[in-house]
């Protein structure tokens, strides 16, 4: 572990994604999964099972909650959006000053979130991921391949080298607010389709709902050139093809499943609160926030 560049690293929302990151970094690091009690004494018990583009049994250190954060600690933050403030809040008066909180989540303005609720108190740094994973049961996990993106600082580089040397493919971008859109943009597609549909991602790619996926993203593309940023047009057949070749359940559909809350407000949602902050009708994101809000409330009675 001498090689290092943080003395430890938490993982605070160790889920999924959580876990798989994770699992591959403990390799190197000395790394802690904040997750919830069954997955935490599953793992503690019998270490973490990885399914899926890597698989193996790997013993990795997990609690239900930080305890105390000595100095050079990294905590990545793979909770769901809704549980950022929360959180952060949680850890808020164990944060030293050098300690970096990495946000790897869906959505956007995630930064700004976190900065409400720990001010300037350290380093905050946002990554965008482009991999997918699933939750099997307690202690087990499925990782699909991809990668992250972080920005192009002198932070970022120090990251993605961290990443990179742990199997976790990075690339370094030069306007990750961009790439966080355009991830945004295809999870607006992928997860609410998903989930009504009760299909794995590339079977939203279907000639019959061309003109929905069509209008989600066409509906983006305006709203995030009203916030600054140019996406052509051509976007929506790069992302047909991005998505036909996965496999996996999206996180969405696995929460509906579940009967969990969803990141739909900080998806589709952001997109229709934004449009109406510009002007911009989102009649067809407006309708799968809706949906996914019923199915939300029907898997709760």
């Amino acid at each position: 572990m001498g090689d290092s560049i943080f003395k430890k690293i938490f993982i605070l929302g160790a889920g999924a994604i959580g876990s798989a990151c994770g699992s591959l970094l403990s390799k190197k690091n000395d790394v802690v999964l904040i997750g919830q009690k069954a997955h935490v004494d599953a793992i503690n018990a019998n270490g973490l099972v990885v399914k899926g583009d890597v698989q193996e049994t790997l013993h990795v250190k997990a609690d239900t909650e930080i305890r105390e954060i000595p100095p050079n600690s990294l905590v990545i933050i793979t909770t769901k959006v809704y549980d950022l403030e929360s959180a952060l809040s949680g850890i808020k008066k164990l944060l030293k000053k050098d300690t970096i909180i990495f946000i790897l989540q869906n959505g956007i303005g995630n930064e700004e979130l976190a900065r409400r609720v720990l001010g300037e108190k350290v380093e905050i740094v946002r990554g965008v991921l482009h991999m997918g994973a699933e939750f099997l049961k307690p202690g087990e996990v499925t990782i699909i391949k991809g990668w992250i993106a972080v920005g192009n600082t002198s932070r970022g580089r120090e990251l993605a080298e961290l990443l990179n040397g742990s199997g976790l493919k990075t690339k370094i971008v030069d306007d990750l607010r961009k790439d966080a859109w355009g991830k945004l943009i295809v999870n607006c597609v992928i997860n609410p389709l998903t989930a009504i549909l009760q299909v794995r991602d590339y079977g939203v790619v279907h000639p019959a709902l061309e003109k929905v996926r069509d209008g989600v993203v066409m509906e983006c593309i305006e709203v995030a050139r009203a916030e600054g940023l140019e996406f052509e047009r051509s976007l929506r057949k790069n992302i047909d093809k991005e998505i036909s070749g996965l496999g996996n359940y999206s996180s969405m559909h696995q929460d509906i499943m579940k009967g969990r809350k969803t990141e739909i407000d900080f998806l589709n949602g952001k997109v229709v609160e934004l449009g109406k902050k510009h002007g911009i009708p989102t009649p067809i994101n407006e309708t799968l926030v809706a949906l996914i809000r019923f199915l939300g409330e029907k898997s709760k009675q």
